[in-house]
């Protein structure tokens, strides 16, 4: 097997264990319905920088080599790609359940394989991935669009067939899950960049510093809705801080997404884009969007309509497209 095809499997696969990974966020916030998006994306981060403090200890050589510029990245790759996504989407799924922020959250295959391409096109610089022909690329992104808007239909029929949904609520949950999106196709863009750029740093390593380099602002975060709570909020305090009505079910599920969703997500993501074109990277978010619909479904109980299954069959083909599309050839590195 030659050294690409190692790559793309090898970058598959990691790709494959962070949707896995990440999935598993979107319905956390179903199942603490009652705690502020807030307080479960400063709690989540400030897990994950916890978790991060032990290994950052295995790491210090590698972290001490990081320059204050690297540092500086990873803090702007945390903010916008940890504190802010999740604010944005829990407070979306909150608001419009799991399925519909998820097939919105869906478009990011389409959206950063688009951004990727527009990126690099005339870069002065090359990476060792280029780009992916466009005329390859189309047929891919029309399946994954195909299959997305399959299921948006699948999920608008039940939402009017529901006499008490909330449209208002359901819309507002859309525009936030729309800030979520924009979120993430800036982090794994920039996140891809800088790895390339740095192609000798350790995956492990950069997943831990970006962990590291958010615990401030999660505690901070942390700190301030407690405050606002107890002086702040209207009415006065009226939530049981710190960890809320639920305090058990609260720590571990956020220990969980610490360890599995953040830090281990982050590592198979890094070592996936590493391997993979950033533009095949993106479009292989779709394994996010599958697995947090499965999770979703299987926590309502219920079987996923024809509709559904069939958004997800013309996912699961346009990444299969995606995969066998040839790089166009990088230009030459300057002298």
């Amino acid at each position: 097997m030659s050294p690409a095809r190692k790559n793309l499997l090898a970058g598959t696969g990691f790709a494959l264990g962070a949707g896995l990974m990440w999935g598993l966020v979107f319905v956390v916030p179903l199942l603490l319905p009652q705690y502020p998006a807030p307080l479960l994306s400063a709690a989540r981060y400030l897990a994950f920088g916890l978790v991060a403090l032990p290994l950052a200890w295995f790491d210090r050589r590698a972290l001490g080599a990081l320059t204050r510029a690297d540092w500086r990245a990873a803090l702007a790759l945390g903010v916008v790609g940890n504190l802010l996504y999740y604010l944005f989407l829990a407070a979306a799924i909150q608001r419009a359940g799991a399925p519909l922020p998820t097939m919105l959250i869906g478009t990011l295959p389409v959206v950063i394989a688009v951004v990727s391409n527009l990126r690099q096109r005339g870069a002065a610089t090359a990476t060792h991935a280029g780009r992916l022909r466009w005329r390859r690329l189309v047929p891919s992104l029309a399946l994954i669009g195909a299959g997305i808007a399959l299921v948006h239909h699948a999920e608008l029929l039940r939402l009017h067939a529901d006499p008490a949904a909330d449209l208002e609520r359901y819309g507002l949950g859309a525009l936030l899950a729309l800030g979520a999106v924009a979120c993430w196709t800036w982090y794994p863009i920039r996140n891809a960049e800088w790895l390339r750029a740095h192609a000798g740093r350790s995956p492990r390593t950069w997943a831990t510093a970006q962990g590291v380099a958010t615990l401030p602002l999660a505690a901070l975060g942390f700190g301030a809705f407690w405050l606002w709570q107890v002086a702040g909020a209207p009415g006065g305090s009226s939530f049981a801080m710190p960890f809320g009505p639920t305090s058990g079910r609260f720590v571990g599920l956020m220990l969980a997404m610490g360890l599995l969703a953040s830090w281990l997500g982050t590592l198979c993501w890094n070592e996936a884009s590493q391997r993979l074109p950033t533009t095949l990277a993106g479009q292989l978010i779709v394994f996010e969007t599958l697995a947090a619909l499965a999770y979703a479904l299987a926590l309502r109980g219920q079987a996923p309509p024809a509709a559904t299954l069939a958004g997800a069959a013309l996912l699961v083909a346009g990444v299969a497209w995606a995969l066998r599309a040839p790089q166009a050839p990088a230009p030459a590195m300057p002298a």
